[in-house]
């Protein structure tokens, strides 16, 4: 049987494993739902785009984990061993970072409307740079450093006015984005002549994203000609220094079996040769070359773990597989109809004959984790597993229905240990008068 992703197999009692271990004895002592989390995985992806950038560009790149995709104490704590830089997008995840003993000077902070408490709390702890996105914001940045007597590092965000064919709702690289300003309407080289007569502020150069799950590299190499030959006439009309160039993140993940397994050194590379002509042709020296992966480095080193409530059958329509779950913990499927494929951990070898709608608990119509999945047939009891769940899970749950979010267990080295707590109904309570 061929899974969906190298980390998954079966035992000799046909149950699913993931990372090596056997995910309903996990069921069995940590509860469900529960996420799991590959941490020798992430670590491994984190090595590979460290290794591959520097073998295809020197050693003036620095990849950016995306905190958005995943974010928590613990996973901070493996991207500081793994010398990774990270980029936050609110106050929360920045103040996560430093919590995990992160160094401040390796983060990227993010976002279209970052609001005076957070740009204040950001430089008060010295956030290594800030990519700035409205002319509010640089005035913000340039005031409040005037008052405390210092300078902060700043990328400006624009947009390229790239489509690269995914879905509507993760692409922003388009030039009508609420992100950036786009380089085709003349907004980014208005800001950046706003820029160069500020005194407080360090202009680095600039930053573009134009989307995500792309699976080839066609649309990055349009974004570093377009934003190449932009650096090169700010250079030219403004003797500007550009130091840094960010192409953001975006390099796709195989959620299902259609979608392809993409090579990260491979693709890497195609990127690294379309930045090298793309500088060649601008004749400007490569900068050094900041991205950001997120998903690629944490969906597929997670699944999650429900309980069957038991197979119900709409005569005549359709299957029902009710899970202790749902869009509370995984609310992808019910915002844009997010792939995934599901397995019956508990009878991994039986064949997959019932065609059926998982689905959770919470009351919502379309509270849906996937419809139509083919699947061993489901027992009240089951476990079934969800793969591919690292990234915008966790970090997008919520406690609809009053309903507790899940725990995280982390797997390395064959043990399991817990990274984040289940939360408790006094939990949910917490702050309440």
């Amino acid at each position: 049987m061929n899974f969906i992703c190298d980390n998954i197999n079966k035992n000799d009692v046909s149950h699913l494993t993931f990372a090596g271990l056997d995910t309903v004895e996990l069921a069995k002592e940590y509860g469900t739902p529960l996420y799991l989390l590959d941490v020798d995985r992430v670590r491994e992806k984190c090595r590979l785009y460290i290794s591959s950038l520097k073998k295809h560009l020197g050693d003036n790149v620095l990849p950016l984990y995306a905190s958005k995709a995943l974010s928590f104490v613990g996973i901070y704590r493996v991207l500081k061993e793994e010398n990774m830089g990270i980029d936050v997008v609110s106050g929360g995840e920045f103040y996560t970072a430093l919590k995990a003993g992160f160094p401040s000077d390796k983060v990227y902070f993010h976002g279209n409307n970052k609001t005076d408490s957070e740009l204040k709390f950001a430089i008060d702890n010295n956030i290594g740079c800030i990519v700035v996105d409205n002319l509010n914001e640089l005035n913000f940045v340039d005031e409040y450093c005037n008052k405390i007597s210092k300078k902060q590092k700043i990328l400006l965000r624009v947009t390229p006015g790239i489509d690269p064919h995914t879905f509507k709702a993760v692409v922003t690289g388009n030039v009508d984005s609420k992100f950036g300003f786009a380089i085709e309407t003349g907004q980014a080289e208005k800001i950046t002549i706003e820029i160069l007569k500020k005194k407080n502020v360090d202009f680095y150069g600039y930053h573009c994203h134009i989307g995500s799950q792309i699976f080839d590299s066609e649309p990055f190499y349009d974004a570093a000609k377009i934003m190449t030959g932009f650096i090169a006439n700010m250079q030219d009309k403004y003797g500007i220094n550009v130091r840094e160039l960010n192409l953001g993140g975006g390099i796709g993940v195989r959620y299902v079996e259609d979608q392809p397994c993409l090579d990260i050194d491979t693709i890497l590379g195609e990127i690294a040769t379309h930045i090298k002509n793309a500088c060649l042709e601008a004749k400007i020296d490569i900068p050094r070359i900041l991205i950001e992966p997120g998903r690629s480095i944490v969906a597929d080193s997670g699944m999650t773990l429900y309980t069957c409530g038991g197979l119900k059958e709409i005569t005549g329509y359709k299957k029902y597989l009710p899970i202790d779950g749902g869009m509370s913990d995984n609310p992808r499927y019910a915002l844009y109809q997010a792939e995934y494929t599901v397995y019956n951990a508990s009878r991994i070898d039986d064949s997959a004959d019932t065609v059926c709608d998982v689905v959770g608990k919470c009351c919502e119509s379309g509270d849906i984790i996937q419809e139509n999945v083919s699947i061993a047939f489901p027992k009240k009891g089951d476990i079934i597993a969800v793969c591919t769940t690292g990234a915008y899970n966790y970090s997008m749950a919520s406690n609809y229905n009053k309903i507790p979010r899940p725990p995280i267990v982390g797997i390395s080295n064959g043990t399991a240990e817990i990274l984040v707590k289940r939360e408790s109904y006094e939990d949910l309570i917490s702050n309440e008068l």
